[in-house]
């Protein structure tokens, strides 16, 4: 079975990503371009976007313990094209330094408190890995030359995705289900939604088939875009009872 990514290697594919992200908006002809997949916003949105995510998400480590998230977050980005870049970069190299620093089971406020993921620095990684994956993906849609997310990526990005943004204690307001997610080729995810909350579990490859009442296959690539809405479900192999679906795309556990 896949194993959880190591700290050093999240720290790794948040360089890789936030390089790929930098390389396509550094080449991209004008700023103005609207990004398909976030309507309403150009690419210097996206890269406004990310640069404060990025230091928000370094706030939020450094600050350790906290009942809410740090509101400081430095210097508003700028609107000159290769200034907006140099706030970029520092924005990045921030957030990398702050979690070298934290290394990985410092406690922090995360908005996911509930769920499977930790509240520690190395949940914020975690999370991050994928935040600059599907914003890379973003930047690349709004050239014309969108790329599948990276394997080890998008692998431990189903997993992340399920623990984080879907496992919660909050009650499921309908009939209670089973829904599995499938990687082509890979593992699969077991999501069980009842009036205890929603668990996620990673099935062992030799366990016995049980009856679900959804499920979808795909890449992993194609499954993390599919959860953060980048593609539509009908990309996916879906089976099953296709309501337990919409209700989930609906549901808001907060609200």
């Amino acid at each position: 079975m896949q194993n959880t990514l190591e700290f050093p290697g999240l720290l790794l594919l948040i360089d890789d990503r936030s390089a790929a992200f930098r390389a396509t908006v550094a080449a991209a002809p004008s700023f103005d371009a609207p990004v398909p997949s976030c309507p309403g916003w150009t690419l210097a949105d996206l890269v406004r976007h990310l640069g404060r995510g990025r230091r928000k998400a370094a706030a939020i480590v450094a600050a350790g313990p906290a009942d809410a998230p740090p509101t400081d977050l430095g210097p508003e980005p700028p609107e000159d094209r290769a200034a907006l870049l140099a706030w970029l970069d520092e924005s990045v190299e921030l957030l990398a330094r702050t979690l070298r620093e934290a290394g990985p089971d410092r406690a922090c406020w995360t908005w996911w408190g509930d769920s499977q993921s930790p509240s520690t620095s190395g949940g914020v990684a975690r999370h991050q890995v994928q935040e600059v994956a599907v914003h890379t993906y973003d930047a690349q849609l709004a050239l014309g030359a969108p790329q599948p997310l990276p394997a080890v990526v998008a692998l431990d990005g189903v997993e992340e995705f399920q623990f984080t943004c879907c496992a919660t204690t909050t009650a499921w307001p309908h009939d209670p289900a089973v829904v599995d997610y499938h990687v082509v080729d890979g593992p699969t995810w077991r999501l069980r939604l009842g009036g205890d909350g929603a668990r996620v579990t990673r099935l062992d490859p030799a366990a016995a088939p049980a009856e679900v009442d959804a499920s979808a296959s795909g890449t992993a690539s194609e499954l993390v875009l599919a959860f953060y809405g980048r593609v539509p479900l009908e990309s996916l192999k879906v089976e099953g009872d296709r309501r337990v679906f919409d209700q989930l795309i609906e549901w808001d556990p907060s609200a």
